[in-house]
């Protein structure tokens, strides 16, 4: 409003130009644990559903990144695939071998020859939308006991938090994410209340106990 004063010559000039604004307050993204993993694998009931699951979170890529996935382009020696991410940036993201399993069973049933990677259950077949994965992971989620809002983008925040806690280093997990900031990518970093007693137990110097003993 100031600026608009200011602009319009009503003010002589902007008086609010110094004043900073308040810091914008960066909140965790919330992921599934390990046991709330196993719960939507649980959930599963179809091929496709399993395979779509395990590939979200396997390669932890953006929504967008895996509906555009194609069959041709996974290199299965690899175990990897080429994405185009924001910015146009091309990175690869890779399979674990549970994900291949799983996307191997499920290419094998399909009897269409759409070269997408993830197609509707119906004819005519055709790439699943943006929509459809969100409805088909939706069906997942509300079939298991999970509480939490279960979306596409949350195997994106797990997959990231879970190699961080795991050990990862940054700069490789900020890689496979595509993101260009390593301070999106730190946002992560959270440790668990385990993870921290464990890394205080393990890392930090500690003296010798007989140096304490009361005589």
């Amino acid at each position: 409003m100031f600026g608009w004063l200011a602009n319009e010559g009503i003010i002589l000039k902007d008086v609010t130009k110094q004043v900073k604004p308040p810091k914008k307050e960066q909140r965790v993204p919330k992921s599934l644990t390990i046991e709330e993993l196993e719960m939507i694998r649980e959930a599963c009931v179809t091929p496709r559903e399993r395979a779509l699951m395990e590939v979200l979170y396997a390669t932890g890529g953006r929504l967008s990144e895996i509906q555009k996935m194609s069959r041709g382009d996974i290199d299965y020696q690899a175990m990897s695939v080429l994405v185009i991410g924001k910015g146009n940036k091309e990175r690869p993201v890779y399979f674990s071998f549970k994900a291949m399993f799983h996307l191997k069973k499920y290419l094998a049933k399909r009897t269409d020859d759409d070269p997408a990677l993830f197609v509707s259950q119906r004819k005519p077949y055709q790439r699943l939308s943006d929509r459809g994965i969100q409805r088909e992971i939706k069906v997942i989620a509300d079939r298991s006991e999970v509480t939490k809002n279960v979306h596409p983008h949350i195997f994106r925040h797990t997959f990231a938090t879970l190699m961080l806690n795991n050990g990862a280093e940054l700069v490789a997990v900020q890689e496979l994410l595509g993101h260009s900031d390593p301070s999106t990518t730190l946002i992560y970093s959270v440790l668990s209340e385990e993870k921290r007693k464990r890394s205080h137990n393990q890392y930090l110097v500690q003296e010798t106990p007989a140096l304490y003993r009361v005589s």
